[in-house]
């Protein structure tokens, strides 16, 4: 392995693509309002196929891109990865029209992926140290990214127009496909059998961008989102049951039965759930006003895009707390532990924004407390897949974890929206309207649930690892009985 001059470098990249690449997902949010009136859309069921664009997009480049930097090497495939969000960006500044905004979309969801790409090249490039920097870069940087995002959302809410924006983002993306050529060495392929399960990777994609359209979609859908929540059901016990007899699997069947992995992915994807309901959650509550609420129902704390955003700058802030003794915890085996000191953690925010959320410092106090759960949650997570893999399979690790990250941010947006969609009053004046103020309790209750299911889910398999166990290495065989 080549030895790496400029681990900064390398390092400082590795965030750049993070923070990039969590900014243009969460700077959609504040902007549906001027998409909706730029270009005409009569409804908001309509702005949210740019949410399901993103996310199809994303889960397809989940699967794809971190396999692709295992067998054809880390810089053709982060280059790759930056060229496509460069050109999702630049599809909609061109265009200027919805349809391309979608295509947009798609793509950056593509190139989006490119945030698991560090855990691979930084592994391969710092040796022993790789794991602990790598995924220490991926939740540092994506909480930063997240925040960046939305401040940013409200920046050019203020100061720009949409297609000013997506110029910025296409040179901004540009500039980061050349540092990228030009930082990350080439390097041979970490996996030298060039083989990917492309059957089997098409097969994945489409029967998880089935439960995703279900998730994005459903409210909108009603009965008939039940057609693609099936296909995708189905489609997965199949695929399941293929890649087990596959000699290229898309996931190597052997990392997934690995002790605490699979429920790793598990419990990545339960506190992405929570913590994209959480941002729903606040966003929605900060931004509403109530002075165009009838008394009765008047709630909010009527802020701007830019101001909600502030309020979310302790989740990342908290994201930025040295991890030391965490990642010694999960280096001596105590994963479980720290599984559930994240869900603990978690559990106590969504348990004080269900009781307190009518003020500023409620939400700041909620989110540093949330910040931390995620920080370690996502720490513990991807560290026991990445320590659970081989170095040449790192992006394979990277990507069984982002996938399922993928499906929980998707699942904590479809519980809260299904939540806030639940009881409906008008908005005086116009003829609009908008969640019940008593549903915000609701939606944090329902998300505490999910930090306990991380619990369940841990200590079930560790109950399951235990029991799998030979009994001849659960008992030591007494030395009488060898010499008899």
């Amino acid at each position: 392995m080549t030895e790496i001059r400029r681990p900064v470098v390398l390092i400082g990249v590795g965030a750049l693509l993070v923070v990039l690449t969590n900014a243009v997902v969460f700077v959609l949010p504040p902007l549906l309002p001027v998409i909706q009136a730029r270009y005409g859309l009569a409804t908001v069921a309509e702005t949210t196929w740019l949410y399901s664009a993103l996310t199809l997009g994303g889960g397809a480049g989940f699967i794809l891109l971190p396999r692709v930097a295992d067998v054809y090497g880390d810089r053709k495939a982060t280059v790759a990865a930056s060229a496509l969000l460069t050109v999702g960006a630049l599809v909609p500044a061109v265009g200027d029209s919805y349809p391309a905004l979608l295509v947009g979309c798609a793509l950056m969801g593509f190139g989006g992926a490119a945030q698991l790409l560090p855990l691979g090249f930084l592994r391969r490039g710092l040796g022993e140290s790789g794991i602990a920097v790598g995924v220490a870069v991926l939740v540092i940087a994506t909480g930063v990214g997240i925040v960046v995002g939305v401040v940013g959302g409200g920046l050019v809410v203020k100061d720009l127009s949409l297609r000013s924006f997506f110029i910025v983002l296409t040179a901004a993306c540009a500039a980061t496909t050349v540092v990228c050529h030009a930082t990350i060495p080439r390097m041979p392929p970490a996996e030298r059998t060039r083989r990917i399960g492309v059957l089997g990777s098409i097969w994945m994609i489409a029967w998880v961008a089935a439960l995703l359209l279900t998730l994005t979609q459903g409210l909108v859908w009603g009965r008939a989102a039940v057609i693609p929540l099936v296909a995708g059901v189905l489609g997965g016990v199949a695929w399941v049951r293929a890649e087990r007899r596959s000699s290229s699997a898309v996931f190597d069947v052997a990392l997934m039965k690995a002790p605490l992995v699979t429920a790793s992915c598990v419990c990545i994807a339960l506190i992405a759930a929570m913590n994209s309901a959480f941002m729903l959650l606040l966003s929605t509550y900060a931004q509403t006003t109530p002075t165009l609420l009838r008394p009765a129902d008047a709630y909010g704390l009527g802020l701007s895009a830019l101001g909600t955003g502030l309020l979310m700058a302790p989740f990342a802030v908290a994201f930025l707390i040295r991890g030391a003794v965490l990642d010694r915890a999960l280096l001596n085996g105590h994963a479980v532990s720290v599984f559930v000191l994240a869900a603990l953690i978690n559990a106590l925010g969504l348990t004080w924004l269900a009781v307190e959320h009518d003020q500023r410092w409620h939400y700041l106090v909620g989110a540093a407390v949330m910040g931390l759960g995620c920080r370690i949650g996502y720490t513990a997570g991807f560290t026991v897949v990445q320590m659970a893999a081989p170095e040449e399979k790192a992006g394979m690790a990277a990507g069984a974890a982002g996938t399922f990250m993928a499906v929980g941010f998707t699942l904590g947006t479809a519980l809260v929206s299904g939540d806030l969609s639940a009881y409906l009053v008008p908005v005086r004046g116009t003829g609009l309207e908008v969640a019940a103020g008593g549903l915000y309790g609701t939606g944090y209750w329902l998300s505490a649930v999910l930090a306990l299911l991380v619990v369940a889910t841990v200590l079930v398999s560790r109950a399951r690892s235990h029991a799998d166990r030979p009994s001849a290495q659960r008992r030591r065989p007494d030395p009488e009985e060898l010499q008899s």
